[in-house]
């Protein structure tokens, strides 16, 4: 099965991705360089604060949803 991701020309600095391999989420986090013709971008791992280079052509990228809070229920 092939991955069905986003490429690295897509990403734009600031964007939030996750980075799955074999439905497993491995990383998430904030976009903060990208190198389109290398097909290669860094991120800043929201779990460990840490920075990480990424290459989609071994994971599946994917733009984080928001986290949506559901309104509070008035009584």
């Amino acid at each position: 099965m092939e991955a069905q991701g986003i490429r690295t020309a897509q990403l734009r600095i600031g964007d939030e991705i996750e980075a799955w391999h074999r439905g497993k989420l491995f990383h998430r986090g904030r976009v903060t360089d990208v190198v389109p013709h290398l097909e290669l971008f860094w991120i800043l791992d929201a779990r460990t604060g840490a920075r990480k280079l990424l290459d989609p052509e071994a994971l599946e990228i994917r733009h984080a949803e928001d986290t949506v809070t559901p309104p509070l229920a008035t009584a």
